[in-house]
């Protein structure tokens, strides 16, 4: 079995003067949101065994509030093909995760992560947490799938399910949509 949790960076700061999209650091809500799932995360007993990371400097600040509110340094290890990157070549990613690792953590950006997971998990009538994934993956949200598999090699197109989706606003109402 292999558990592959996607975590989206934290809500970013669109007026923070900065010449790189790849700079643009997390804003005030961001921080809050990624520590809270953080400390959701530490609550119910969460763990992992390797982080996988965009190298964005909202990724590394959505990793550092997630960290403050989990409580333990997970130390990332640091995939620049996770940048921007789409749903394949996020699949690619994955089948190159350590086989020594079941449960892995990749923090990324959209549209990609959503797409991997749509990619991954196949809709079925009445899958409610794939239903709300697809309607809208929020900033700081965790959404983890399961793989009935011995390889990440092995993982393939609608070969996985959804067994959690935590959104910022499921725990804090004032994250919620409409400032989204």
């Amino acid at each position: 079995m292999k558990t592959l949790t996607l975590f989206r960076h934290g809500k970013s700061g669109w007026d923070s003067p900065v010449s790189r999209d790849f700079d643009r650091p997390i804003n005030e809500r961001g921080s809050k949101g990624s520590k809270l799932i953080g400390e959701h995360a530490l609550a119910l007993g969460l763990h992992w065994d390797h982080v996988v990371s965009s190298p964005a400097v909202r990724c590394t600040e959505t990793l550092d509030a997630f960290w403050d509110g989990y409580g333990h340094i997970l130390h990332p290890n640091w995939d620049r093909r996770i940048y921007l990157a789409s749903g394949a070549t996020l699949l690619d990613v994955v089948h190159d995760l350590p086989a020594d690792a079941a449960k892995v953590m990749m923090c990324g950006h959209n549209p990609g992560l959503e797409d991997l997971a749509l990619m991954l998990i196949p809709d079925v009538r009445g899958d409610e947490l794939r239903d709300e994934l697809e309607a809208k993956f929020p900033t700081a949200s965790l959404a983890e799938l399961q793989f009935d598999v011995e390889k990440w090699g092995d993982i393939k197109e609608g070969s996985g399910r959804i067994t959690r989706f935590i959104r910022p606003r499921d725990l804090d109402a004032a994250l919620g949509p409409e400032q989204d």
